[in-house]
C-alpha cells in the first residue's frame, strides 16, 4: 500500500495547492470553505490506497466522492481517481466489472454534459473519454501480463509436482528392481548351498573327498552371495560410497560361469549359446542371465538329483528366444520315497515358490518380451523367453 498511498497523498496535495490558488484569485469562481473541500478531497484520494485490497469498494466510493468533487470545481484529483480505480477493476476484479464501472463512468460523464451545455464541458467530456480508454487499455495490458504471470507460476509448481512425483516413482522402481535382484542371489546361492550341504552331509563318512567339494563349493557360493548383496545393497546407503569400487552386473556373457556353478552343484546342464550376445541392450542381457539363474535354481529344487537341465539362447534380428528345461528325472525317484521320508524325518522347511516366476515375467515384460512358464513335452519343465534384441527409443 505505500505507492498508493503516495500516489493518493499527492493526488491530495496537488488538489490543496489548487484550492488555496484559486481561493486566492478573485477572478476565479466562488470556491466552498475549506472545511467542505477538504473531506471532499479526502474522500476521493484516501480511497487509492486500498485500491489493490479493495478494488471494487474503493472504485465506487471514488466514483460518489468525485460527483460531489466535480460539482464543487475541486480540481482535476476526482478525474484523475476514477481513472485509476477503472485500470485497478479491469486488473485486478476483471473484464465484466470492468465493463459496468466504465458504464456508471460513460453515465456520469453524459449526464453532466447534458445539464451544462458550454464548449469547455464539451471538450471535458471528450477528454474525459479518451482518458478512460487509455485507463482500460492500460488495465487490459497490466491484467494480460498478470494472468500469464499467474499461469508461469501454476505450470512450475505443477511442474515441481510431477518432477517430485517422477522421483518416487523411480524410487519405487529402484527398490523394486533391488528387491528382484535380491531375490535371486538369494533363492539361487541359498539353494545351492542348501543342496551341497545335504550332499556334503551323505557324503561325509562315505566319501571325504566329495563332502570336502561340496563345502568348497559352499564356501565359495556363499562368498559370491554375500559379494553381490553387499553391492545391491550399497545402493541404499545414499553417496557415502560414490568413491569404491563397483561389481559390474551379470550379463548373458556370464551365463558360461552359471552353468558352470549349477554342474558343480551335481546338476548337469548342456548350454547352447550364441556368439553374439555381447551387443544386446543391458538390461535385455541382465534380464536374460536372471531368466536362466531362477530357471536353473528351480531345477535345482524341484526336479531333484540325478536331473538334467538344458539351456538355450539363440538370437535372430530383432528376438533373442531363452529356453530352459529340465527332464525331471529326480523327482520321480523323490516322490517313492515321500512317505518313507515323512516317516522317519521331520518336515524340512520349504522356500515359497511364485516369487521367482513373477520376477522372471516382469523382466520379460517390462521390455516388450514374453514368457512361457510350464510342463516341457516329453516330462520335466521347461520356461520360454521371448526378448527384443533392440530397444525403441
Amino acid at each position: 500500500m505505500a505507492g498508493d498511498t503516495l500516489i493518493a497523498a499527492l493526488l491530495l496535495l496537488v488538489d490543496f495547492l489548487l484550492f488555496v490558488s484559486n481561493r486566492a484569485m478573485p477572478e476565479q469562481p466562488t470556491m466552498p470553505p475549506w472545511y467542505v473541500a477538504i473531506p471532499v478531497d479526502l474522500a476521493v484520494t484516501v480511497p487509492l490506497a486500498f485500491r489493490r485490497k479493495r478494488p471494487l469498494v474503493s472504485a465506487y466510493v471514488v466514483y460518489v466522492a468525485a460527483i460531489a468533487h466535480g460539482e464543487l470545481n475541486l480540481g482535476f484529483a476526482g478525474a484523475a481517481a476514477m481513472g485509476l480505480s477503472l485500470y485497478s477493476v479491469v486488473v485486478y476484479v476483471g473484464r465484466k466489472q470492468g465493463l459496468i464501472y466504465v458504464g456508471a463512468l460513460v453515465l456520469m460523464t453524459a449526464v453532466g454534459t447534458l445539464t451544462d451545455q458550454d464548449q469547455q464541458t464539451i471538450g471535458n467530456a471528450v477528454f474525459a473519454v479518451l482518458g478512460l480508454a487509455l485507463f482500460w487499455t492500460l488495465g487490459e495490458f497490466m491484467g494480460a501480463r498478470r494472468a500469464y504471470h499467474s499461469e508461469v507460476e501454476a505450470r512450475l509448481h505443477l511442474l515441481e509436482a510431477e518432477r517430485d512425483q517422477a522421483t518416487r516413482i523411480a524410487v519405487a522402481e529402484e527398490r523394486g528392481r533391488i528387491a528382484r535382484e535380491l531375490h535371486d542371489v538369494v533363492a539361487h546361492s541359498v539353494s545351492v548351498m542348501v543342496v551341497q550341504a545335504d550332499g556334503a552331509k551323505l557324503a561325509l563318512s562315505a566319501n571325504p573327498e566329495l563332502a570336502e567339494r561340496a563345502l568348497q563349493t559352499i564356501s565359495e557360493t556363499g562368498r559370491g552371495a554375500l559379494a553381490e548383496l553387499r553391492r545391491l545393497l550399497e545402493v541404499l546407503r545414499g553417496d557415502q560410497g560414490d568413491g569404491e569400487p563397483r561389481v559390474p552386473q551379470p550379463d548373458a556373457n556370464a551365463l558360461s560361469d552359471l552353468v558352470e556353478r549349477m554342474r558343480s552343484s551335481g546338476v548337469p546342464v548342456a548350454l547352447e549359446l550364441d556368439d553374439d550376445l555381447g551387443i544386446l541392450p543391458t538390461g535385455v542381457s541382465l534380464g536374460i542371465y536372471r531368466i536362466v539363474q531362477e530357471s536353473l535354481t528351480n531345477t535345482l529344487k524341484h526336479a531333484g538329483v540325478g536331473a538334467r537341465a538344458q539351456v538355450r539362447v539363440h538370437r535372430t534380428d530383432d528376438l533373442v528366444e531363452v529356453l530352459v528345461r529340465d527332464d525331471g528325472a529326480g523327482r520321480a525317484r523323490q516322490l517313492e520315497q515321500v512317505s518313507v521320508a515323512a516317516k522317519s524325518r521331520p518336515p524340512r522347511l520349504q522356500v515359497a515358490g511364485g516369487n521367482g516366476l513373477i520376477g522372471m515375467r516382469e523382466r520379460a515384460n517390462v521390455y516388450g518380451g514374453t514368457l512361457e512358464v510350464g510342463p516341457a513335452p516329453g516330462g520335466g519343465w521347461q520356461v520360454h523367453a521371448m526378448l527384443p534384441a533392440r530397444l525403441n527409443t
